[in-house]
């Protein structure tokens, strides 16, 4: 992700590196809730991703799909599926929530509707 040329930049502008290992301390903590129901996550994942500003939904495309070949290169084919369906039901509720605007019906940079 931290190099990726697309989100990296939204990484390296939020985190700094000496604040990683407390950033995947909470991603792992976000996941274990998310997967396990074990109640370690205790944030805001909508109100951090809101108060970073910049992001554009071409950013959450672009980490699910870095998402998606990092489950299936360490988990077994049916349970990196089951992670990527998560992680894009969870992208999809956070871009809704960032981009959709009702009194368009469009997110931003999404074009007039169809019709």
């Amino acid at each position: 992700m931290r190099s990726d040329p697309l989100i990296g930049p939204v990484f390296a502008a939020a985190i700094a590196d000496a604040d990683w290992p407390r950033h995947m301390a909470t991603v792992e903590a976000f996941w274990s809730s998310v997967l396990f129901k074990t109640g370690r996550y205790k944030g805001n994942p909508f109100g951090r991703h809101q108060a970073l500003g910049g992001l554009r939904p071409e950013h959450f495309a672009r980490w699910l799909d870095l998402f998606g070949q990092t489950a299936a290169a360490h988990f077994a084919p049916d349970d990196a599926a089951a992670l990527q369906e998560r992680a894009g039901r969870i992208g999809a509720s956070l871009k809704s929530g960032l981009f959709f605007r009702p009194e368009t019906g469009l997110a931003p940079g999404s074009g007039p509707p169809a019709g």
